[in-house]
């Protein structure tokens, strides 16, 4: 059960993410996410240094494999662009929480085009994951009435659909190439895209660039910061899934929401002036029902 350890350690690498991004968002983007998002396309490249020393093969994949991992890396990208949209108007760890549907959209998408089955139990999973979803999908306004999150419910069902295309694709295709290859092909064709975004969309080139020139020091070590999490994330589970079981490795992306709720609880105590988020009770006892409920559904899936 080492592996099982391990890979919480990247999932809540994955969890300090989050939080990052919200609060470079809401500190130092608060024009939009175009900034952001080719921040963190073009900081992408970063990730390639340390994974070719854990596998100097990444040259070694055939073309079509290629173009298949470029389809994955464009679906990521939205994946990244829809969460950011939504991060832009909640808290880190309500957004997260829809991150649970991917494993629904899979199923659902190997079931229409893959041709897989459904058990009873995975149907009784995915229920589960929809409705811990639809509780997070209401919040309590200050006159205790329910407000629904429309402002994120669509950005995140786009997120979670895409990164389940991505994954459908690869599986569609029968990808053999190793979880580090894939990566390395995918952080680079995401910092290429990052590279042709900033010459043709002039919006978003004019607020990456304002950025710099205003909080050029503070910006780039938050984002090195938040690359090096994520590079950490995913090499942490490059590894286990050497040692353990893909879908195995994958339930421990359950845990994120819970790792991202506590940090948030964390910062809002001891550090208010970097983050805060909504702990009262009305506010924190459906995140903890939906992340419950949404938790129990994942591992039904996955286990199923």
């Amino acid at each position: 059960m080492t592996w099982f350890f391990i890979a919480l350690l990247g999932t809540f690498f994955y969890a300090c993410t989050n939080h990052l991004d919200k609060i470079i968002l809401e500190k130092y983007f608060k024009g939009g996410i175009g900034a952001l998002f080719l921040f963190s396309a073009l900081f992408s490249i970063l990730a390639i240094p340390f994974l070719f020393l854990v596998d100097r093969s990444m040259f070694n994949v055939s073309l079509s494999n290629i173009l298949v991992l470029v389809i994955v890396a464009i679906f990521h990208l939205l994946v990244l662009w829809f969460y950011l949209i939504a991060l832009k108007h909640d808290e880190a760890s309500v957004v997260i929480i829809f991150y649970q549907l991917v494993p629904v959209f899979a199923c659902v998408l190997g079931y229409l085009i893959l041709g897989e089955t459904l058990t009873r139990l995975q149907l009784i999973a995915m229920v589960l994951v929809i409705f811990g979803s639809t509780i997070i999908s209401f919040e309590i306004d200050i006159d205790n009435r329910f407000k629904l999150r429309r402002k994120v419910i669509l950005p995140m069902l786009g997120a979670a659909f895409f990164w389940a295309a991505g994954d459908t694709v690869l599986k569609m295709v029968a990808l053999k190439e190793n979880v580090v290859r894939s990566l390395c092909w995918e952080n680079l064709t995401i910092f290429i895209v990052g590279i042709i975004i900033f010459i043709f969309v002039r919006s978003y080139r004019e607020d990456f660039l304002l950025a710099i020139k205003n909080n050029s020091k503070t910006i780039l070590s938050f984002n090195l910061l938040n690359e090096a999490f994520y590079v950490f994330g995913n090499i942490i589970f490059a590894f286990t899934y050497m040692m353990a079981p893909v879908a195995l490795v994958l339930l421990t992306d359950s845990f994120q929401p819970v790792f991202v709720l506590a940090i948030g609880i964390f910062l809002t105590i001891f550090f208010p002036k970097i983050s805060v988020e909504k702990i009262g009770a009305k506010h924190l006892w459906p995140k903890i029902i939906a992340i419950c409920i949404t938790g129990i559904g994942t591992y039904l899936l996955f286990v199923s």
